[in-house]
């Protein structure tokens, strides 16, 4: 048996690099529960990260919530091996924009999601971990994208020159992993934005992604109908057997396990939920009430179709709970869990020798 080069040897003893986590929108519970997760890091087996952001506001934060956590400004990721373990580092980008001018948090807001972005394409950092901003709050900022999803799909698509980059977004527990074919449209807006090509898009992505990043071999997607009892025949609704159904029989086509269109009502109870690894929904309620309902305080926001691991808590800013001490990480703590372990099996298929789990026929 040949033995690995000292060489190899070294690199399998590299550890990881660092994650990179946004503040996320200052008035809102990012502070918190960012200081409460590095203080849960050692009982929680957490990898180490650096924060994009507001080093003054998270010292004030700590101090109004009580918390003995030191804030270390670093100026490169490469510093966080040494100071994680005894201070949370954080990393203060530069806004685009003059000091003293109404704007100035919103400028660091964007500029941190716009750091952290670029730490995590460049392999700077494992992964991006986002904490939530509202879009309504960054109105003196020309953010020209229906929210922070898409945001992130412009900034990949700016570095990497690639135009077709989609992003899609899982919800995800240990219980279910959920996809939203439509997100943050209105209800009647939804049969009017479902097509064939979107739902044979979505499938293809998380089909992938199921395979590359969650290290399922053979993926089984569930996808839902959009009327009561998934249209019943035509009796309630067309859209399954003018949309839905033939997305499916694409999809399989393609050499992908898919099944459905399945009644919504019936599709998330435990039986149903072994029968599949992701289900596709076709809208945003569809996908959340059952996640949020199994798993409220434990789901993870994960971005499909991007050229780098990007979670972020299942939750908003909760501006009323910030400051209080209310406020609980264990949405950002699965958060970043998750993006250590997603992180760690993409970096292992980039690797000298290292083969990528895919999905047959995913383009």
């Amino acid at each position: 048996m040949r033995l690995p080069s000292t060489a190899a040897r070294a690199r399998s003893r590299t550890p990881p690099p660092p994650l990179a986590v946004t503040l996320g929108d200052p008035a809102g519970i990012g502070p918190d529960i960012i200081l409460l997760s590095w203080q849960a890091r050692e009982a929680r087996g957490l990898a180490p990260f650096a924060v994009y952001g507001g080093a003054e506001i998270l010292r004030e934060r700590a101090r109004v919530l009580g918390l003995d956590v030191p804030i270390v400004p670093i100026r490169h990721l490469e510093e966080v091996a040494q100071r994680f373990a005894d201070a949370l580092p954080v990393v203060q980008p530069v806004a685009r924009r003059e000091a003293g001018t109404p704007a100035d948090q919103d400028a660091a807001i964007v500029a941190a999601i716009e750091a952290g972005t670029m730490a995590a394409l460049t392999g700077q950092a494992l992964a991006l971990v986002t904490n939530p901003i509202a879009k309504k709050s960054l109105q003196s900022i020309a953010l020209d994208y229906p929210g922070h999803t898409a945001f992130l799909g412009q900034l990949a698509a700016r570095h990497t020159g690639d135009a077709t980059i989609r992003p899609v977004m899982m919800l995800a527990a240990p219980e279910l992993r959920v996809v939203p074919a439509t997100v943050h449209i209105p209800l009647a807006a939804v049969p009017l934005r479902l097509t064939r090509a979107l739902i044979v898009e979505t499938g293809r992505i998380t089909a992938r992604a199921l395979a590359e990043d969650f290290g399922v071999p053979a993926p089984r997607i569930a996808v839902a109908g959009l009327n009561p009892h998934a249209g019943e025949d035509g009796l309630i609704g067309s859209e399954e057997a003018e949309i839905v159904a033939p997305a499916i029989a694409e999809l399989r086509r393609a050499g992908l396990a898919v099944t459905g269109p399945h009644s919504a009502d019936s599709m998330f109870h435990a039986e149903a939920r072994r029968g599949y690894d992701a289900a596709i929904a076709m809208y945003h309620d569809q996908a959340l009430i059952p996640l949020k309902t199994l798993a409220f305080d434990r789901g993870v926001n994960v971005t499909l179709g991007l050229p780098f691991v990007r979670t972020s808590p299942d939750h908003g800013t909760a501006y009323a709970l910030a400051g209080t001490g209310r406020a609980r990480p264990d949405s950002l703590i699965a958060a970043l869990q998750l993006a250590a372990e997603l992180g760690q099996r993409r970096a292992a298929a980039r690797a000298p020798g290292g083969v990528p789990a895919r999905p047959p026929a995913h383009r």
